[in-house]
């Protein structure tokens, strides 16, 4: 039994029963209860805590390896559904419906389907109700998935999540019926933006605000402006959803579609990426936020550049579908 290729980060931890019983023919995902990294899930399992998961995925869509999948993880309190379950915990917001960011959702599509596909199964299955599943015995070629809520009093995976559980099934059996994932029709993307300033200096004071709120920002300039600007998303409800939270916080808030340059606090523009952007890394470069190096091959590829926030620039080798990881975009240059 193997584990999943799109890990990037390993952190194993001692809380598991060791190997199934049960074969696996179940997925479980999970909200972690927090915007954190890949890194981070795995540090919330050390010795003596009793509990763990198979997978993380950080906030960013980069995945972890906690324990090995030949392994039950300590996951959803039931030892019945932990033998037989590959266990997901997904970064999320700390507060109901626990909502959780674009990049999550793209690589738990992802991450199932490997799952999927290395386990021999061609359907995933969501019934959307405890006795229907759990009476339910998968055939051969079948995953289904459950969820915590369903053994212990807990939200756990959030309304957010549980509410978008049939269209993760629908998507990954997609997949496995050998269809390619569809893009948005027209390929926009929504950005969320709290001012715009002819006087850079300005933009300056806007961007530090925003920054000091706890939101993760940086500055464009497009039309002449400078531009403070909150995420960009494929999803026009998950751009509404952060222009709620700037809102609520105090910030003038805007959603546009029309794509600018990024710009420095100093004032000079980087160089131009786009989303799409066929680029090579850098020899010498980490994974995003850390010090951990990818894989050999990763550096001597031609990689598509997947999403673009601030500094932080989503690669892979496809177009669509998995992702490789993600890298400061000052280690990447046009290919």
């Amino acid at each position: 039994m193997s584990n999943s290729p799109l890990v990037v980060y390993t952190k194993l931890s001692p809380n598991h029963s060791g190997q199934r019983t049960h074969g696996i023919d179940r997925i479980t995902p999970h909200c972690v209860v927090g915007q954190l990294s890949c890194e981070r899930i795995c540090d919330c399992f050390p010795a003596g805590r009793g509990a763990s998961c198979n997978y993380g995925i950080g906030t960013d869509g980069r995945i972890s390896l906690c324990v090995e999948e030949k392994n039950r993880s300590w996951c959803s309190s039931s030892n019945a559904n932990d033998q037989r379950a590959v266990t997901i915990e997904c970064s999320s917001d700390k507060t109901a419906p626990y909502a959780m960011t674009d990049a999550v959702y793209a690589a738990l599509i992802d991450l199932c389907t490997d799952i999927c596909k290395r386990n021999g199964k061609k359907k995933l299955l969501w019934f959307g109700d405890k006795n229907k599943t759990l009476a339910y015995e998968p055939k051969a070629n079948e995953m289904i998935i459950t969820v915590h809520r369903w053994f212990a009093n807990k939200s756990c995976p959030g309304d957010w999540l549980y509410n978008r559980l049939g269209d993760l099934a629908a998507k990954v059996t997609s997949r496995l019926s050998g269809a390619a994932p569809q893009p948005s029709p027209s390929g926009t993307l929504y950005r969320v933006q709290t001012g715009a300033y002819k006087n850079k200096a300005n933009a300056d004071s806007q961007l530090a605000k925003v920054k000091a709120a706890g939101f993760d920002t940086y500055m464009v300039k497009a039309g002449g402006l400078y531009k403070i600007q909150v995420g960009a998303y494929s999803k026009k409800e998950n751009a509404d959803n952060m222009a709620a939270k700037l809102k609520a916080a105090g910030f003038d808030t805007y959603i546009t579609t029309e794509k600018g340059e990024a710009v420095s606090s100093s004032g000079t523009a980087t160089a131009s990426l786009a989303v799409g952007d066929k680029v090579k890394l850098d020899a010498n470069a980490p994974v995003y936020g850390g010090t951990s190096k990818f894989a050999s091959w990763v550096y001597s590829s031609t990689l598509y550049l997947r999403e673009l926030n601030g500094n932080r620039a989503v690669i892979s080798t496809q177009k669509t579908g998995a992702v490789t990881g993600a890298v400061d975009k000052k280690y990447l240059k046009k290919a």
